[in-house]
């Protein structure tokens, strides 16, 4: 650990590939009243910081502009004046609008998560941007119920093996695709109920070929992808726009949305209001949290890379050949 004036940290130095990533000193962050001043043991690595290392993704007002990293796990240093839900030594998780590839984060204290005693703190790291996206879109926006389909592309990434998990564990069935066999086979372990290898030309016709029909589309890729795949939704059918992997422009299908009755609604958890963060906070101690402590959940890590290797860690995450998270180990 650095002075306690200063910490290091993982920097974007300039917009650019994953060489323009260095360790530096930076100040170290200072905690307000109803803030929780966290020494980070591990966090986690997202498609947001490689967009944010090239400069098409700048971190939201108050975030560091320059230190990535939107999900960490770690033990809670120091706390304001008005925390009530936390004391120093308590080990916990969280989403961060960016800073989380240091030595110190602050966080609120109401959109911290109490670390089941059971998680490694690398484990925990693992969790939080992708299980809360994927509870938020599917459960909370998405209103998908027990007994109904869950249809979702990029199976294999870490919001992808959080979706199959969090739709079996409330009794719901999940139909999905990756680019590889070997990704929809170990998505299929996961609890995948039914997997093609594609994309969504495959995914609906995978759909159909089992005569089922979605309930809740959660789209992890957008780009020309979305039009097709909305072909897998059921009358009502509610899809969820979460990311833009394979481009920001889309082609709809109008009448389809207009003759099946179809929702479409873009989510994104970064720039949310605090008020909104805290809520899917709460939502998501009380009713997700619990089944990572009985084992029904676990996070799915690809692999731990230590935070000096960060543009490793970049350069892989870019090769779309990992199954769930890398997670940076901070010690």
């Amino acid at each position: 650990m650095s002075s306690t004036s200063t910490m290091r940290a993982a920097v974007i130095t300039s917009p650019g590939g994953p060489e323009v990533l260095a360790l530096a000193e930076r100040p170290a962050p200072t905690p307000g009243a109803w803030d929780l001043l966290i020494e980070v043991a591990a966090s986690s690595l997202n498609r947001a910081d490689l967009l944010q290392r090239k400069g098409v993704y700048p971190a939201p007002h108050g975030a560091p502009p320059d230190i990535p990293g939107l999900e960490l796990a770690g033990v809670v240093r120091a706390i304001g004046a008005r925390v009530t839900r936390f004391r120093p030594g308590d080990r916990v998780m969280a989403i961060v609008g960016g800073g989380a590839n240091a030595e110190l984060a602050v966080v609120h204290e109401r959109e911290a998560i109490r670390v089941p005693d059971s998680l490694a703190l690398t484990d925990a790291a693992a969790i939080p941007e992708v299980f809360m996206t994927a509870f938020d879109a599917a459960f909370l926006q998405g209103g998908l119920g027990a007994g109904e389909w869950l249809a979702c592309n990029a199976v294999g990434s870490g919001v992808g093996t959080a979706l199959i998990q969090l739709a079996r564990a409330f009794g719901a069935f999940s139909l999905g695709v990756a680019r590889t066999p070997d990704k929809v086979e170990r998505a299929l372990g996961l609890g995948l109920d039914r997997g093609a290898v594609g994309s969504a030309t495959e995914l609906v016709q995978a759909a159909r070929d089992a005569g089922l029909e979605a309930r809740v589309l959660v789209d992890l890729v957008g780009g020309p992808d979305l039009s097709k795949a909305l072909g897998v939704l059921a009358p009502r059918g509610r899809a969820i726009l979460v990311g833009l992997v394979a481009g920001a422009k889309a082609e709809l299908p109008l009448g389809l949305l207009l003759s099946r009755r179809l929702t479409l609604t873009g989510t994104v958890l970064r720039s949310r209001p605090i008020e909104e963060k805290i809520a899917l906070a709460r939502s998501f101690e009380d009713r997700v949290v619990p089944l990572f402590e009985r084992g029904r959940l676990r996070p799915v890590i690809d692999r731990v890379m230590p935070l000096a290797q960060i543009a490793d860690a970049h350069r892989l995450l870019e090769s779309n050949a990992t199954f769930g998270k890398i997670v940076l180990d901070h010690g």
